[in-house]
């Protein structure tokens, strides 16, 4: 059995002479051997297939290693002896640089061409060059380059080690093997077997990451993917991912999301109040409302006999935006104590309901689920509370005689577009009121509907909506790609939202389609009163957005079906 006794690297150094046109076999046999055992070379000439320029080659210093290798003085000779004795030796070819002419040059290049050809030899020790996979053509290569070269940075290998070393072990978490981590690869999962209770192992290993690295990368404890069952201890089996900062966490606002998040909520207010004065559809004049209504009108009408119509439509334009200002400080209260950063919000401005509300983003990494559910919830619950404060101070004062000067004629079709706030209108309003073909109502109550319609729309469970965002801290990604699959399901059908049910689905696919990234504990349960409020949040989302059928609308006399 041979015994390894040493270990070293040698220095091969080339010196090319172009003093004649033919090269000695010597040299070129010398050159081969030393290309073809060195991995440095060996990557350059036969790896990357990167054609050098020979005339500005020149001299050339490589590495190789052998085993108990030795240089003289001069460093001209090293030998080595194998594992029968036989002595190996490497020349140090020198000789002086000088610019060849072209037709040596061209001479050069044939013999590098037919040596390509010529299989290498093969040394009796393995292969100290890694193993890169299947052969691939110079233009994919050249892609993959392009792709590391503008993705984001990836984890130093060197710090892998230094963590694996420092960090894992017997009474934390012992590695087994080792993953890509991230969208496109630039992190590390690791993989191996828990060795004590999840959070505190969490925590102590976020600590000690911190005094290795410093504040470099964050650590990530996540289901393991593709386990074959759960941990022995409890639960489902973890893994940890490792992420440079900056690519892990989100980027700040430019100074164009600002200009556009400015812009877009112009646009909102001019939608708000565009909803009040199409709320006074009986006051309009005719030709207006023959533009709004007709589908084969065309010619505009002149838009000064509105005017006189803003002032009336104030009110219910305030109500819809305080709604919206709500729903964000909602957000913005939950996610200070918590020390989360949420980005600006960008309103989404729609003509039949004001606006289809905001998008916020987390502008820092969250911590754990329990965090991404009550930051998500509290929006939803602030605005749906002056949501529905509205809608039923409205109701009360639509039954009020003393202001009647204040209410509108609104169709009671518009009853039928919400099962749960179709009954509760019925039970106030009485039937009387509600089985006629138009009903007067308080403005306030088309502020609280509005606002509750909206708010439900963001609850659905699907992609970064708020609801998507509850369902995935309180039950797991598993869950919201069913949830998310129904959703999509129920809006194409027509079935949640009725005739905004299209436009809201087109919105969601192309701005809120992907699901929100990982916590940084995202393992841990958010415990059953928090999926409780999840589960009850979506239930009235349904009956929000589940229309009144026309049997049941004749029925429970929601509206006058005989006249639609």
């Amino acid at each position: 059995m041979a015994t390894l006794t040493g270990f070293r690297f040698t220095t091969v150094d080339f010196n090319f002479s172009f003093k004649s046109r033919e090269i000695p076999k010597i040299q070129l046999l010398e050159r081969r051997k030393a290309r073809n055992s060195c991995f440095l070379c060996s990557k350059i000439f036969r790896r990357e297939r990167i054609q050098l320029s020979f005339r500005n080659f020149g001299r050339f210093r490589c590495f190789s290693t052998d085993n108990n290798a030795g240089d003289d003085k001069n460093g001209n000779t090293a030998t080595s002896n194998d594992n029968n004795g036989v002595k190996k030796t490497t020349t140090t070819t020198t000789a002086t640089s000088t610019a060849p002419t072209e037709e040596e040059e061209e001479t050069l290049k044939n013999e590098f061409e037919s040596e390509k050809t010529t299989p290498a030899s093969v040394s009796s020790r393995p292969s100290t060059t890694p193993s890169f996979g299947p052969a691939y053509s110079n233009f994919q290569v050249d892609s993959f380059k392009l792709m590391e070269l503008l993705g984001p940075e990836k984890v130093d290998p060197a710090d892998v080690k230094l963590i694996k070393d420092k960090l894992f072990g017997y009474s934390t978490f012992w590695v087994t093997k080792e993953e890509p981590f991230g969208d496109l690869g630039e992190g590390v999962l690791f993989l191996g077997n828990l060795r004590g209770k999840r959070e505190d192992v969490f925590t102590k290993l976020q600590s000690q990451l911190v005094e290795v690295t410093g504040d470099k990368y964050n650590l990530f404890m996540v289901e393991e993917p593709n386990s074959e069952g759960p941990d022995p201890r409890g639960g489902p089996r973890v893994s940890f991912g490792l992420l440079r900062k900056e690519v892990s966490e989100p980027g700040p606002t430019t100074l164009w999301q600002y200009v556009i998040a400015l812009l877009l909520f112009l646009l909102t207010i001019g939608s708000s109040v565009e909803l009040g004065i199409a709320s006074q559809i009986n006051r309009l004049p005719p030709e207006v409302v023959k533009y709004f209504t007709d589908p084969n009108a065309i010619e505009p009408p002149d838009m000064e006999l509105l005017f006189p119509f803003v002032d009336s439509a104030l009110p219910l334009a305030y109500g819809v935006l305080g709604v919206l200002l709500f729903h964000e400080v909602g957000h913005f209260l939950a996610a200070f104590p918590k020390k989360v950063k949420l980005s600006i919000p960008y309103f989404i401005p729609n003509i039949t309901l004001g606006s289809f509300g905001a998008i916020t983003q987390f502008k820092s990494i969250l911590p754990d689920r329990s965090t991404q559910v009550d930051i998500s919830l509290a929006g939803p619950f602030a605005g749906a509370a002056l949501s529905f404060s509205m809608f039923a101070v409205g109701l009360l004062l639509s039954s009020n005689p003393d202001a009647a000067g204040d209410l509108v004629q609104v169709p009671s079709m518009l009853f039928q577009g919400s099962i749960l706030l179709g009954l509760i209108s019925r039970a106030t309003l009485g039937y009387a009121a509600m089985h006629a073909g138009t009903v007067a109502i308080h403005p306030l109550v088309i502020a609280g509907w509005c606002g509750l319609t909206t708010t439900a729309f963001n609850m659905l469970p699907v992609g970064c909506l708020d609801g998507g965002r509850a369902v995935q801290g309180a039950f797991g990604k598993g869950a919201l790609i069913g949830f998310g699959l129904t959703t999509y399901t129920l809006l194409g059908l027509g079935v949640l939202g009725g005739p905004l049910s299209l436009p809201w689905g087109l919105y969601v696919l192309i701005c809120q389609r992907t699901p929100e990234k990982p916590c940084l504990n995202d393992v841990t349960e958010v415990g059953t009163w928090r999926k409780t409020f999840v589960a009850v949040a979506i239930f009235l989302v349904v009956l929000t957005l589940l229309p009144v059928w026309d049997e049941l609308a004749e029925e429970l006399g929601i509206g006058l079906v005989t006249t639609f």
